[in-house]
């Protein structure tokens, strides 16, 4: 996609797109999934390392699938409001197993 993505309507399905691989979309649930159990955990209990640990180890397990599944840059360093917005949005949807039929719906390549 050329130029700056400005609405977050244009950015959702460069989102998926950006996250054609099945594999690459289970590791990203895995890692908001661990990311939010964390960052639950740390505000309960009020442990910092619980705090810090969350976007670390939720991000890294992100940010990996992207180096070794999609082989692409994340999207979270250039759109980070938007692409942790995605995540969530993404999470929900397979959650409640509309994933599917969101990417059907946008015609994303599922390969």
């Amino acid at each position: 996609m050329a130029g700056r993505i400005r609405r977050y309507r244009d950015f959702w399905p460069f989102y998926l797109r950006e996250h054609g691989k099945p594999l690459t979309r289970a590791l990203h649930c895995l890692g908001t999934a661990v990311g939010l159990v964390l960052l639950g955990a740390g505000l309960v209990t009020a442990d910092w390392r619980l705090l810090a640990g969350a976007p670390v180890i939720g991000y890294g397990i992100v940010w990996i699938s992207h180096a070794l599944i999609e082989r692409n840059w994340p999207a979270t360093f250039k759109y980070p409001l938007f692409s942790l917005a995605s995540d969530l949005r993404m999470f929900a949807l397979a959650l409640t197993g509309r994933l599917g039929t969101e990417i059907e719906k946008l015609r994303i390549d599922r390969s």
